[in-house]
């Protein structure tokens, strides 16, 4: 029984022994780079598990650029792969760039790769240029009546520009801005319903592609919808505004009138008690008057008797006009 475990133990060690030698020592990977036509010596694969790179994502774009035409270097793909890089991105998007016959190196694609860009679609829009769709834009023109416009812009990317170049998002807001400040400059807007082109031709000579990591081929307008008429909204806004101020100026008035009458009634009870204070001393003038001699009693009896005539004159003045405005 001892003897027939004894060999099984060996196999079992040889086994795991040869499975380590062969993840070290990728013998398959070498074989197919060399048939492929690739060199590559055995040892720089097992440099490449010590330095902790999986030489499976080297040798394949390898030989898949080799076999396009390529000239391409082990340490530089290494190098790509060790700073964070999709090396097959990369050799996919040389090959592309290669059989379209567009000026691209190895140094070139890795920085815009690094940059945090897709390198191949990069490429592939530079072959096939891509159709931005901006939103719907809202403009004015001079007349007040706003028109929503979409629009529709064909780019190519721009590889020298693709590193530091701004984006989409930039293209569409100078495009908007473009729409906008055209339409703002119509004087109505029929004429921009009449000639949508007029749109398109100004934004085209502002150069909107400055900059940015694009070329931008045609500008051309999708649709244009009559919206609003903010002239006239914006009119009626502010009548009724000045409706609003002047009422508070009226009601401010109106308050300041009630309160110039509630004065007025003050001050006339006011001098209405200086007239009964002034008419309860004329009694004590009078006995003072007496008293001292300066006025006799025959003099009291006239000025009584005047006194009484004038208000019965008075009670008749007031009954006649009172006859006659009911005649």
């Amino acid at each position: 029984m001892e003897f027939m475990v004894f060999p099984f133990l060996i196999l079992v060690i040889a086994a795991a022994a040869l499975s380590v030698f062969l993840h070290f020592v990728p013998i398959g990977l070498w074989i197919s780079a060399l048939a492929a036509g690739v060199s590559i010596s055995l040892f720089n694969l097992v440099g490449m598990r010590i330095r902790r790179v999986e030489p499976r994502m080297i040798v394949l774009p390898l030989i898949k650029g080799t076999k396009a035409g390529l000239s391409l270097n082990v340490n530089q793909l290494e190098a790509h792969y060790l700073a964070g890089g999709n090396v097959d991105n990369v050799v996919d998007a040389l090959i592309a760039a290669h059989r379209a016959q567009i000026d691209l190196s190895f140094e070139q694609a890795a920085a815009i790769d690094l940059a945090g860009r897709n390198v191949l679609e990069a490429v592939q829009m530079s072959v096939n240029p891509k159709v931005i769709e901006t939103p719907t834009i809202s403009a004015v023109a001079k007349n007040g009546i706003e028109l929503k416009v979409r629009a529709r812009v064909t780019v190519r990317a721009n590889i020298d520009r693709l590193v530091g170049g701004a984006g989409e998002a930039t293209i569409i807001a100078r495009v908007g801005e473009g729409i906008v400040t055209t339409v703002g400059s119509s004087e109505k807007h029929t004429d921009v319903l009449e000639n949508p082109d007029h749109i398109s031709q100004t934004v085209l000579e502002k150069g909107l592609d400055s900059g940015t990591a694009f070329e931008i081929l045609s500008i051309d307008i999708a649709d244009v919808d009559v919206g609003r008429n903010i002239g006239a909204q914006l009119q009626t806004d502010q009548a009724e505004a000045d409706k609003q101020i002047a009422q508070a100026r009226a009601e401010e008035r109106r308050a300041m009138a009630v309160a110039k009458e509630q004065e007025m009634r003050a001050y006339t009870q006011e001098m209405q008690a200086k007239v009964v204070e002034a008419e309860a001393e004329v009694p004590k003038a009078m006995a003072e008057a007496l008293r001292s001699g300066h006025l006799g009693v025959m003099d009291y009896y006239n000025l009584k008797n005047i006194e009484a005539d004038t208000e019965m004159r008075d009670t008749i003045a007031g009954n006649g006009r009172k006859n006659r405005k009911e005649t």
